[in-house]
């Protein structure tokens, strides 16, 4: 997938490569704004919520139309949930709570057809490729798939240096609120035990050549040395600038920018 392969690019190169995930809200019409936003990809979070799958396989057939990366995160590591998330047609995947090189195998079976895995592909996904011949889904699905698993739990900080070096990881990332809170120190961004797992799983991706993927401030992340970065979620983005411009406007400090267009 010509996506996939383009952010596999970005995200060895040194270049910020940064991105959006949807969570609370998810419509097709986001991929068109996060791609004039000069974005480089979205991810269509179905970890906490369940978007429309006939809305989630269309920003995925966008995608692939317009050569930009749309990933999925899926509920759990789990091999159905990600065989089905993979149906959808996405150019990679954002796992989450990835524990260890049994996870990695459960995933492995799970993206891959035989001979390299059990996947029995249906659904969306199946438009699109050329024919339905193996060396077909390889070369068009598999060869540039996107897999980043999210290190939240002790036990995949254990593990994070396995995990790095699997194979099927194009870079490692982290799920830095669950991480939190299994350390006991949820949510103390400063806290030692947080900042030494994020400088572990840093230096494990590092150890094995491949890149971080961070989620945050996207500004601070760029002066910490991190390159492959989800700035935001749009919700959440929308709440704290609706916040912000109120309290402008009520302030009498608000001002109006080349953005400002009156609403139809």
């Amino acid at each position: 997938m010509k996506s996939a392969a383009l952010l596999k690019q970005k995200i060895q190169g040194t270049q910020p490569v940064l991105g959006v995930i949807s969570t609370f809200h998810f419509w097709p019409g986001l991929v068109e704004l996060v791609m004039k936003a000069g974005v480089d990809y979205l991810i269509i979070d179905l970890e906490h919520l369940t978007h429309n799958a006939e809305a989630v396989a269309e920003a995925c057939a966008i995608g692939r139309r317009e050569n930009f990366p749309i990933l999925i995160r899926p509920a759990s590591a789990e091999f159905t949930t990600v065989r089905l998330a993979m149906d959808l047609g996405p150019c990679g995947l954002l796992v989450p709570y990835v524990q260890g090189p049994e996870t990695m195998n459960e995933i492995r079976d799970a993206v891959y057809m035989k001979p390299r895995g059990r996947r029995r592909p249906g659904g969306f996904g199946n438009f699109w490729v050329s024919d339905y011949n193996y060396a077909t889904w390889k070369k068009e699905f598999e060869d540039d798939l996107i897999i980043l698993p999210q290190i939240e739990s002790k036990i995949g900080l254990a593990n994070v240096d396995a995990i790095a070096r699997d194979p099927l990881t194009t870079a490692i990332a982290i799920g830095p609120y669950d991480l939190s809170a299994d350390l006991g120190v949820c949510w103390q961004a400063d806290a030692p035990p947080l900042v030494n797992a994020i400088a572990k799983i840093r230096e494990a991706g590092r150890s094995a050549g491949k890149n971080m993927w961070m989620i945050g401030d996207g500004p601070s992340l760029v002066k910490q040395g991190f390159n492959f970065i989800c700035m935001t979620e749009p919700i959440m983005f929308l709440a704290a600038s609706l916040d912000q411009l109120t309290r402008r406007t009520r302030d009498g400090t608000a001002t109006p920018s080349a953005s400002d267009k009156p609403l139809p």
